[in-house]
This record gives C-alpha cells, structure tokens and sequence, in this order.
C-alpha cells in the first residue's frame, strides 16, 4: 500500500476546479492509476444528492467508471471529495462511508481563499495521513 497519493499539476487542478464549480455543494470523484499510488486518471463525478454536507456518487456512473478502470488494467487509486465550508479533514461520516480500506481519500477545503488538499488512509476507522507529492507531468 503507497503511502503517497502521486499526481501531476494537471490533474490536481483538474480536482480543484472541479470542487470549485460545485461549490456550495461537495464535489467528488474517483482517482485511477497504480498500485504505487500514481494517479493516471481522475474521474470527475457528479454528486447525485446536491449536498453541501455530503456526497453520493451515483451508482450507474459509478458502475462506469469501475469498469472503463478495469478494461485499461488501472487500478482504483482513490476518492476525492471535497469540503466546501470545513477542514480537509474526513468527518465522522466520511468514515463511515470509507469502504475501500485499500484506497486514498483526498479531501479539498474550500473554507479559505486558497483551496487546502490533504490525503489519508481510513482503515478500521483509524484516520492517517498521507503524503501527496505533485509532479510536473501532463498525466
């Protein structure tokens, strides 16, 4: 299990602009890539329940998504949502919901000017954050 989230620029402001369109509502998305934690792709989804509190992906999509990651032999890497008016720091509910204990959870606050992104493992409701290292690649 990595214990970095790695992704370009691109796609981190790929993830950012995403969770600020959908302010004030919580963005969210799935990250695709390998099993050392680089992110090749990152899947822009949609909230299905408009929530400023919460996110739910919806499940057809969701569906998709799993299987386009699994036809191009990529692995899921992560989820990303985001917190439009909290810390990058995952709720009780958001571990509750962490049902990929495998899987890195990015969180991005929006509660400042300048949009705050931290990774973490849940596992067994245990909560530890990751490093995420950004690169210069196009990926």
């Amino acid at each position: 299990m990595p214990d970095a989230l790695r992704l370009s620029a691109a796609q981190l402001e790929s993830i950012l602009g995403h969770a600020n369109a959908c302010k004030p509502e919580e963005a969210c998305g799935i990250l695709a890539g390998s099993s050392d934690g680089r992110v090749e792709r990152v899947f822009l989804m949609e909230n299905s329940q408009h929530s400023q509190t919460f996110y739910v992906m919806d499940s057809g999509e969701q569906f998709q998504v799993f299987d386009e990651i699994e036809s191009e032999s990529m692995e899921l890497v992560g989820i990303f949502h985001s917190h439009p008016h909290s810390a990058a720091y995952p709720s009780s509910h958001d571990v509750d919901l962490a049902f990929y204990p495998d899987s890195i959870y990015l969180i991005v606050s929006l509660m400042s000017a300048e949009p705050e992104a931290h990774a973490f493992r849940i596992q067994d409701r245990k909560i530890r954050e990751i490093a995420i290292i950004v690169d210069g690649n196009d990926a």
